[in-house]
């Protein structure tokens, strides 16, 4: 079945070929997702890290206090100074990660390195353009901009073409 969605300001017909089911429960039921499936395969594992995603936690620290942040809620990390910080919406915490580490713990995640010293999250992207010298500019859903190195550039197109975000 094609049908039609709206995406970052641009009208485009895609393929369902997954039927989607929801439905409501009462506050007190146990909220879960089932996957009918006919094999395990890439997208189903996709889907399945996604989901398992969602309840992910980190500490970060703030004013001398931890937190616990979801790491859904990550708009991107940044390495400045020898310290990595996570930007949320409208908050800035400290981890206690090095970016590799955090790169490495949660590659499979939404994640990608778009610079020597930031990671995005794929999933709060709202629109990217072309910037100087073969370099990506990504506003984020939060309206910020990052800038994706032209190193990584390649990258990011391979993970959007293979529809791997």
């Amino acid at each position: 079945m094609l049908t039609d969605m709206f995406l970052n300001g641009i009208m485009t017909k895609y393929e369902v070929r997954m039927k989607v089911n929801i439905e409501r429960i009462e506050n007190e039921k146990e909220e879960q997702v089932l996957i009918r499936c006919f094999e395990i395969n890439s997208k189903v594992n996709e889907i399945i890290d996604f989901v398992k995603s969602r309840d992910i936690t980190l500490s970060g620290m703030k004013d001398a206090k931890i937190y616990s942040i979801f790491l859904q809620d990550i708009f991107y990390i940044e390495s400045v100074d020898n310290k990595v910080f996570t930007y949320l919406e409208d908050d800035v915490y400290e981890l206690k990660y090095k970016l590799y580490e955090f790169e490495r713990m949660y590659e499979m995640s939404r994640f990608f390195r778009c610079s020597k010293s930031v990671i995005v999250n794929l999933m709060k992207i709202e629109s990217f353009k072309p910037a100087l010298n073969g370099r990506f500019t990504v506003k984020l859903l939060n309206g910020e901009d990052v800038i994706i190195s032209r190193q990584y550039v390649s990258q990011l197109k391979n993970r959007l073409k293979g529809g791997n975000i």
